[in-house]
Order: structure tokens, then C-alpha cells, then sequence
């Protein structure tokens, strides 16, 4: 990773996973089935890391245009975030996926590996971030998690106290 874009890369993976987190946070809290959060959560990571990618290279298209950040390549700023986004961002999902496409069930314990693989990832976006500022993988890591485990503390109270404007749609 080229220090250039570790803004794009911080960027692009901590909200692919606060996104992709919410979704499965908030499933869980109003009681949707897993095969929901796979269809939502892989409709938001590619969606979304392709708006984040759009977003990102128009911001730096608008800053140059100002003569600001010359040394950013826009295609390539926005191509780093909207890697970064899917990559990171289906962090959250690799549960679910693994349970559909392998073991063919899913139970509460997919919910809980979501949520271990998601602090996970929140840790080690924030410690890779490290490496490049001036604080130690520690804090940087717990700082990174403590802000990404509020997203989706939020979106599970959410979908908790809304369980009940769900219904089943008929074709």
C-alpha cells in the first residue's frame, strides 16, 4: 500500500465495514433471517464501494481543479477506496457466506462470528493506520474498534426498537 493513499484505504475499509456491519447489526436486531443480511449486505458492498470509488475521485478531481492534492492520481484514489471498501467491507458478511455456501444453515452463532470478524477487522484497519501517524498499533487499533462497535451498537438498537414495521411482501 502506498502511503499516498492510506487515507483512501483507512477511509474505504472502515466504512465498508461500519456499513456492512449495520446491516448485519440491524438485521439481527429486528430478527431477519440470514439469507436477508447476504442479499442486503452484498447489495450494499458493491453498491456502495462503487459510490464511495465515485465520491473519492470526483472530491479529488474538485480538489485539483482548486490546485489543491496535484500528487493524487483520481482514478487511482478512487479505485483504493472502493477496493478497500469491498475487500474489508465483506468482512462482516464471511459468516453468513460461509454458512449458505457451505454448512447450508445458519444459526445465532453466524451473528457472533460476524461480530468477532468485524472487531477484527475495526482493530486492524485502525493498527495498520499505525504505522503511518503518530500513535502505537494499540491505540490506534482500540480507537478504530471503539468508534466501528458504536456503528453498530447503534444499528442494532435500531433494528431492534423497529422489528415490528417488517412485514412479508407478496409478488
Amino acid at each position: 500500500m502506498n502511503a499516498k493513499y492510506l487515507s483512501e484505504f483507512v477511509y474505504g475499509g472502515i466504512d465498508g465495514t461500519i456499513t456492512t456491519m449495520a446491516i448485519v447489526a440491524g438485521s439481527a436486531g429486528a430478527g431477519f433471517s440470514p439469507s436477508v443480511v447476504l442479499i442486503l449486505g452484498l447489495a450494499n458492498v458493491f453498491a456502495d464501494g462503487f459510490s464511495m470509488a465515485v465520491g473519492r475521485y470526483l472530491s479529488v478531481k474538485a480538489e485539483q481543479e482548486q490546485g489543491r492534492n496535484l500528487d493524487l492520481n483520481p482514478i487511482m484514489s478512487g479505485l483504493a477506496t472502493m477496493i478497500s471498501f469491498i475487500l474489508i467491507g465483506m468482512i462482516p458478511l464471511l459468516s453468513f457466506i460461509w454458512a449458505y455456501f457451505y454448512t447450508h444453515k445458519s444459526d445465532q452463532h453466524t451473528y457472533l462470528y460476524a461480530y468477532i470478524l468485524t472487531a477484527i477487522a475495526f482493530f486492524f484497519v485502525g493498527a495498520y493506520k499505525s504505522k503511518f501517524v503518530n500513535k502505537s498499533f494499540m491505540q490506534s487499533g482500540m480507537e478504530t474498534l471503539i468508534i466501528g462497535g458504536t456503528g453498530a451498537l447503534i444499528a442494532y438498537s435500531i433494528g431492534y426498537y423497529l422489528q415490528g414495521l417488517s412485514k412479508p411482501v407478496s409478488k
